[in-house]
């Protein structure tokens, strides 16, 4: 069985990184720490022009919750043009309504701006009350697959909810494990589920190459050092890589 590894990334030289490790599908995102943000419109050329597998783009244009406004649907409808612009594969969505139901008008004209396109529905499934009709409303407006940690709050604890997702939809929707995926557990994660697609960021840091540095001025919070750069690690990716062929 052929496993589809997904890595997650906000920066261009993770997506090399990725791709040295073995990915063979990039989420396009801005801001990981927040659990990643649509990226701008000229990462997603860049990605697009030095990617060798297929990128989808996330489609998120804010933190929080994922109750959107009309003014937020009106910048993701912007987005999906350009991410389709941009040539990329695919968009990465997730709307809930405030009785945490999926949004099925938000979804669907989010799926029909990405007609052509691949379409994900991320863990905003993870916070819904009914998430076997959840599956039935992603099914219907046409997504291709989920991504999801099995409304745990990493994929290994919700390993049961995978698989049940997984044998209810069958051919109809693939259902992707992602949070907290790593080499240690990915092997035993697909067996106890089935699945064959698993995401992850594999995530690093490097230090900054300032030669010097003004560290009086920070750049957001104060507990966040602006001189050390989130990465991808390849050895990460390439772990999980290696467990999957054993």
């Amino acid at each position: 069985m052929t496993i589809q590894l997904e890595v997650c990334i906000d920066n261009l030289e993770s997506l090399h990184y990725a791709e040295q490790g073995g990915a063979t599908r990039i989420e396009l995102c801005s801001s990981l720490a927040l659990g990643g943000l649509t990226p701008s419109a000229g990462f997603m050329q860049a990605a697009a022009k030095y990617a060798t597998v297929p990128v989808y783009a996330m489609i998120r244009p804010r933190q929080g919750d994922f109750l959107f406004s009309s003014d937020d649907v009106e910048i993701m409808l912007a987005d999906i043009y350009a991410a389709k612009q941009a040539r990329l594969q695919g968009v990465v969505v997730g709307v809930l309504t405030p009785q945490s139901l999926v949004d099925s008008d938000i979804l669907a004209s989010l799926v029909k701006q990405a007609q052509g396109m691949g379409v994900t529905f991320h863990r905003a499934i993870d916070q819904c009350v009914e998430p076997i009709a959840a599956l039935d409303a992603i099914i219907a407006a046409g997504c291709e697959r989920i991504l999801t940690s099995g409304l745990q709050a990493n994929a290994y604890d919700g390993i049961s909810m995978i698989n049940r997702m997984h044998q209810y939809c069958g051919e109809r929707l693939k259902i992707m494990a992602g949070a907290g995926v790593n080499s240690h557990n990915v092997r035993e994660i697909i067996a106890r589920t089935g699945i064959n697609e698993v995401h992850l960021s594999g995530k690093t840091t490097r230090p900054s190459q300032m030669i010097t540095v003004a560290k009086q001025a920070h750049m957001g919070s104060a507990d966040i050092d602006d001189f050390e750069i989130p990465i991808t690690g390849v050895e990460n990716i390439a772990a999980v890589v290696a467990q999957l062929k054993l």
